[in-house]
């Protein structure tokens, strides 16, 4: 009996000692369960976007820091650049020493926006040119206005939008001559504006009405946009590539690495909203400001809501390439 009593003994000193650590666990377990429940509870109070924005700005940085991380060695080769990024006019040529990818790739496009003064001057030198569904005030002269406005508010980027008509004489359209009835304008706003660094000339582009230039990006279809560029030379009779006399630009590698960088730029945020780069033989608009752009933004048969969604996803790229 005498052995038996210390055994029970011995028993109720061992659980004696284990219930404090044993009723430590149960009350760290409570707590955990509260905290974790707090947690749910927070996390279902705030919206979606606000949980998930830094691994969103994060993802969105790392895609757009890869717009320059190009093979450079790959692009060296003429035939491999001019078949991802380029379309070249049969009145023209791509030439190694103009397209130099190091030049290129090399030449800085950054603008410093942070004066409280114009920096972007957006005109049209056809402001006539409609959309399938454009009315009074639409067309590329409402794109302008957007584009404007999204520089503005959603970037800080200071903009000034030139409305006037240069494809119109008299009231009646007159697209002959336009370029040359533009320039001494905007030469006078850019002399009346010094701070304007870069200078874009918004079209659109006209295509057989069977086509349909669109683009499904982020679940929104949205008008193509085309990046321009004129080198100021042609292909003679005899097929030697000469300069088009009369028609110098002094900004033409500034010019091709802002569109290339712009295409880049492009690629990685909204792969396939841009078609290829346009190379065409004569000057057009871009001799005025080494940062200068044509931009083609969609076609006669795209609507107005597809405009709209290119031109919000235009103000970024454009953000993204010179401004950030």
């Amino acid at each position: 009996m005498n052995i038996l009593a210390a055994k029970r003994r011995k028993r109720r000193n061992k659980r004696r000692r284990l219930k404090p650590i044993f009723l430590f666990f149960i009350l760290a377990a409570a707590v955990f369960v509260a905290i974790g429940s707090r947690s749910e509870f927070i996390d279902s109070a705030v919206p979606a976007y606000a949980r998930y924005y830094e691994l969103a700005k994060a993802s969105i940085e790392q895609r757009v820091s890869l717009a320059q991380s190009v093979n450079i060695d790959e692009l060296r080769d003429l035939g491999t650049l001019r078949s991802r990024y380029y379309s070249v006019d049969k009145k023209t040529l791509m030439s190694s020493a103009m397209f130099n990818i190091d030049t290129l790739m090399n030449t800085d496009v950054h603008i410093d926006s942070s004066a409280d003064e114009p920096k972007v001057l957006i005109f049209h030198t056809h402001a006539h040119e409609m959309y399938a569904d454009s009315t009074e005030g639409g067309g590329v002269l409402g794109a302008g206005e957007l584009l404007k406005q999204t520089l503005e508010e959603e970037y800080g980027i200071k903009c000034l939008h030139v409305t006037e008509s240069f494809d119109t004489v008299d009231g009646n359209l007159q697209i002959l001559g336009a370029y040359e009835r533009m320039e001494p304008r905007i030469r006078e706003i850019l002399e009346e504006n010094p701070s304007i660094e870069m200078v874009i000339d918004l079209h659109r582009d006209g295509v057989a009405e069977n086509v349909r230039l669109v683009s499904e990006v982020d679940g929104e279809n949205c008008a193509k946009i085309m990046f321009f560029n004129g080198l100021c030379q042609k292909v003679g009779s005899d097929g030697v590539l000469r300069p088009a006399d009369g028609l110098e630009n002094p900004y033409i590698t500034e010019n091709l690495a802002l569109s290339l960088k712009a295409q880049m730029t492009a690629n990685n945020l909204y792969p396939g909203l841009t078609r290829k780069i346009y190379l065409n033989a004569y000057r057009y608009s871009l001799h005025m400001k080494p940062m200068s752009m044509l931009i083609e933004l969609g076609a006669q048969t795209n609507t107005e809501a597809e405009v709209r969604n290119s031109v919000i996803r235009l103000a970024r790229i454009l953000y993204e390439t010179s401004f950030r």
